[in-house]
């Protein structure tokens, strides 16, 4: 229940999208592999910040945890509401006075009462909707709490100084711009579509005292992404943090992460946000960034962000599966690239040409072994596979078990997996019981199957230093991923992708989307499927790409 909270809570906070996450278009490649050491990794980092990789969790989105790193004490702090405005105005404060910024939710008004106290502070300055008042009287503390009035002439009032005022499109964006701020250039962000009010009580607004950089020359790598939240960022900008803004939570992200972090793998990095994953996968992706050498197609270390993917679905004996058979290998992957290409008006990210084939297909037969599936060879797939990749595409393999179980299907392929730019792909629709007989229900599978297929991808890419590979997980039912929440996708190997296969017209496309996104995992990429016959209609390249949030995979079928 607490997993689930705290991904709503990173919804409606961080209000991702993936239209947002626009700190980079570049996801970093072998091309500009980094030397074995940087500057960062000789500096003399203070002791306090260890002396290893860590990753502050930060659940709640609030800064907390981020001001106990690195907050010995200050006397002043920012505490704001959670409308975005506020906190975008909180963080263009903070920077300037450099004072921890902290995020007032529901259920944290204790908490940030007691992180006050513990930073000593004497002067709180309020912005937006908080649980605080001005002249509250708190217990154990001699705090006073100054309220913002919200307007140009108070910002100013308050902290002496004119401000220029930016408009941020996204949260991503809205990252990198409090990352580059600068205390000596004081910059009001604002998100877009809002007006910060010119006039107000200027002459009653009490003053707010901006403090001197904690840093001294001695700061670890941070890195923050728009997955890390405003507080915890704003709060390591305003203690003067060596900030690195990435489009992802992986510092293989871009190519600026990927130098950042070279020869760092036993020095102090440290990763704002839980959806950085474990410390111990965050030194895995350190070290991946500069030992795997293989690029994806299209360039670059990650398969998402940095590129979308546009694929044909369907089996190589001919039209009656999909798209893919409906004409020989050469011409399939000529066809695929012409789709590709009239999505790429859309996007600034590369739109990569892609195969979803169908290895495995459910069978209303038996066969020898029993599982009502067909297994196709290696050999059979290799025509349309090196079709593909002659065109510098992707090829997804697509099981369909029947009663086999999805990890032994996925081990006959291995030597297909190898390839770098070969992913997997699970279709629940085609999983049955041990009893049970095709086409009589919609399948399912449990998470933790799902789950020891992805140990075992992410080991074979890890042993065999292949680039992060696609799992595609297809479902237009909840039922047909059960116990969902508890699939594991914190594998530096993988990008997780939930394929929604709704077909019909477009208000049922879309119940489907919608339910398929409530609960989801942040970290886990939305794929979108248009059906040549099942549409009514199709959906064009520019109507996919308006989806929200735009589709990072898009099949035809």
């Amino acid at each position: 229940m607490k997993k689930n909270k705290a991904i709503a809570i990173a919804a409606s906070v961080l209000m991702l999208s993936s239209v947002g996450v626009a700190c980079s278009n570049n996801n970093g490649g072998a091309d500009n592999k980094p030397a074995a050491s940087n500057a960062a990794a000789a500096r003399d980092v203070d002791p306090r910040f260890g002396e290893a990789p860590f990753v502050v969790g930060d659940n709640d989105f609030s800064g907390i945890d981020a001001s106990k790193l690195f907050y010995d004490h200050s006397e002043t702090a920012v505490v704001t509401g959670m409308a975005k405005a506020s906190q975008l105005r909180g963080a263009s404060i903070a920077a300037v006075a450099h004072a921890p910024m902290l995020m007032n939710t529901p259920d944290n008004r204790a908490a940030i009462l007691e992180e006050l106290k513990r930073l000593k502070a004497t002067k709180v300055l309020l912005v937006g909707d908080t649980d605080f008042a001005a002249a509250e009287a708190t217990d154990d503390a001699d705090i006073t709490f100054i309220k913002d009035e919200g307007t140009i002439a108070s910002l100013e009032a308050a902290t002496s100084q004119s401000f220029t005022e930016k408009t941020t499109e996204s949260t991503g964006q809205a990252i990198t711009d409090i990352v580059n701020l600068d205390p000596k250039k004081p910059t009001l962000l604002v998100p877009e579509g809002y007006s910060t009010p010119a006039e107000g009580k200027a002459k009653e607004q009490e003053n707010f005292p901006a403090q001197s950089a904690l840093d001294d020359g001695n700061s670890p790598v941070v890195l923050t992404s728009p997955m890390s939240g405003i507080p915890a960022t704003a709060t390591a900008k305003a203690w003067g943090a060596d900030l690195i803004a990435l489009p992802w939570p992986d510092p293989r992200a871009s190519e600026e992460g990927i130098k950042a972090v070279a020869g760092m793998e036993d020095k102090p990095v440290i990763a704002l946000g839980r959806l950085f994953g474990s410390k111990e996968n965050l030194k895995k992706r350190i070290v991946l960034s500069q030992e795997v050498t293989e690029e994806q197609p299209g360039g670059g270390q990650l398969v998402f962000p940095g590129r979308h993917v546009v694929a044909l679905y369907g089996h190589h004996t001919g039209p009656a599966l999909g798209a893919m058979g409906e004409q020989d290998s050469a011409s399939a992957a000529e066809r695929v690239v012409n789709i590709a290409e009239q999505y790429q008006q859309y996007v600034d990210d590369p739109v990569i040409p892609a195969f979803e084939m169908m290895a495995t297909v459910a069978s209303s037969d038996p066969g020898d072994d029993n599982d009502y599936s067909n297994e196709a060879t290696t050999e059979e797939l290799l025509d349309y596979l090196d079709a593909i990749t002659e065109v510098g595409g992707y090829a997804v393999l697509d099981l369909q078990p029947g009663r086999a179980r999805l990890l032994d299907q996925a081990k006959l392929y291995e030597e297909l997996l190898r390839r770098p730019n070969v992913g997997l792909a699970l279709d629940p629709e085609w999983k049955l019981g041990p009893n049970d007989l095709p086409l009589q229900n919609v399948g399912h599978v449990d998470a933790a199957e799902v789950n020891e297929v992805s140990d075992w991808l992410a080991k074979l890419v890890e042993e065999n230093n292949l680039p992060q590979k696609p799992l595609v997980l297809h479902q237009f039912q909840l039922q047909m991923i059960r116990n969902r929440e508890q699939l594991n996708v914190d594998y530096p190997e993988l990008a997780i992708v939930l394929h929604a296969d709704g077909h019909g017209t477009p208000d049922l496309k879309f119940q489907t989307w919608e339910v398929l996104k409530e609960g989801l995992d942040p970290r886990i990429f939305l794929a979108w499927k248009n059906f040549y016959d099942e549409d009514s209609p199709t959906f064009t390249p520019e109507q996919t790409m308006d989806i929200e949030p735009r589709p990072w995979f898009v099949s035809y079928q």
